[in-house]
């Protein structure tokens, strides 16, 4: 059967990261060449700089809770993309050796039965993409586009709010600045998009090797009353499956552009520790920004263009969140107790050997220590979480509506 390519569904994720300087071509990591050179220049230039000038325009609005709270819930979400940023860099050599990793020999579907099995769990990533793309999409344009629509260009008003030295109510200044603006909110959303949809294919990827897994297991008795040798290899090959998820060692060669597996590489846990602290932020950044957007919605004229920009804004961050907490949980479930030990009961283990029947009950008991991705041990990526996170999200915006309704 035709070798199944995992990475052709986060294609459009290296795509962009690419061309925002945070994927270097291959196998390869960061080295002196022009491509470090212009990852630099773009990094600076769109990512910092942005967020210098939004962060430091704070300072002057911190006695005016309207402005502070628009432009707060902005600026954070752009500081993210600062920490994405260097995460991807930082982990660079173990993010193409997961990906290398994925594509090996023991993570493939062994036939289309399992290619079929696995296939709602890849359109179901896409299909969230799609619609965190969508929502991001739309808070660009009316982030963007606002000034226009609402007349307030010709005021000289900016998208963001933001400080600047130099004047950027004349021409062609404010052309220039609105333009520069524009350019690195998109670089920025580029960043934030592609990094949180690629941890959600990482949870995803790891889901779906237990649903291969799952099958493998449900499926030895189809060689017991054959060959008593084969049968002992599958379910040795289907501990070495769960171990390469778990607790993974070389199993692929090392060659030109490809990483070499260190031993005890778990692909589950580097994935975590890729993604610590980016969950960790995230979790805080989206408590904060739906809650501050909620409290935009009540002071914004309805129906303006600024309305809809938060509409689609706090759709977005919900999406996002959500995204790390569903595909998390999702790896908790098929990595815990509850599904592997009873895949391995749906096979035909009465019929096997005694010394098989130990090897299945070692390999139960191991399955039912339960693996939890984390933010550092202190939020597990779960769909409690993700209700933890939307009821405080309310109560900041309960605290914000009661204290601009005693102003």
């Amino acid at each position: 059967m035709e070798k199944f390519d995992w990475k052709t569904t986060i294609k459009i994720n290296i795509l962009f990261l690419r061309i925002v300087g945070l994927w270097p071509k291959g196998d390869e990591t960061y080295k002196l060449d022009p491509y470090t050179f212009y990852a630099g220049v773009a990094l600076m230039l769109f990512l910092c700089g942005h967020n210098f000038f939004q962060t430091f325009n704070i300072f002057f609005i911190l006695d005016d809770l309207e402005a502070f709270t628009a432009a707060i819930f902005v600026t954070v979400t752009c500081l993210a993309a600062i920490l994405k940023s260097y995460s991807l860099i930082q982990h660079m050599g173990t993010l193409k050796q997961l990906l290398n990793a994925i594509n090996s020999d023991m993570f493939q579907p062994r036939n289309t039965k399992q290619r079929m099995l696995i296939e709602p769990s890849l359109n179901f990533w896409k299909m969230i993409y799609s619609l965190f793309g969508t929502m991001a999409l739309g808070t660009l344009f009316f982030w963007t586009t606002y000034p226009i629509l609402d007349n307030s260009v010709k005021k000289r008003r900016l998208p963001f709010l933001a400080w600047y030295p130099w004047h950027t109510t004349i021409s062609p200044l404010y052309e220039i600045t609105y333009i520069y603006q524009i350019a690195s909110v998109w670089f920025i959303a580029a960043i934030n998009i592609n990094t949180d949809t690629l941890i959600a294919a990482l949870n995803m990827y790891t889901g779906a090797q237990c649903d291969i897994l799952c099958d493998n297991l449900r499926n030895l008795h189809n060689s017991i009353k054959n060959d008593e040798n084969d049968i002992d290899k599958k379910l040795l090959n289907c501990i070495e499956h769960h171990k390469a998820i778990v607790r993974y060692k070389n199993i692929f060669p090392h060659g030109n552009n490809v990483y070499k597996i260190k031993k005890n590489f778990s692909f589950a846990e580097n994935s975590n520790k890729f993604f610590n602290w980016i969950v960790l932020m995230q979790f805080f950044t989206c408590a904060v920004s739906i809650g501050l957007t909620m409290f935009q919605l009540t002071i914004v004229v309805p129906l303006s263009s600024e309305f809809y920009s938060f509409i689609f804004y706090g759709n977005s961050m919900t999406v996002q969140i959500f995204a790390y907490c569903w595909f998390g949980n999702e790896v908790e479930i098929k990595l815990q107790s509850s599904n592997i030990p009873y895949a391995i009961f749906e096979s035909n283990w009465i019929e096997a050997p005694l010394q098989m029947q130990k090897k299945i009950i070692f390999f139960t008991l191991r399955t039912q220590k339960p693996i939890k991705l984390s933010a550092l041990n202190l939020f597990y990526l779960s769909l409690e979480t993700f209700k933890t996170i939307i009821r405080t999200a309310w109560s900041y915006f309960a605290v914000l509506h009661q204290v601009n309704a005693q102003n």
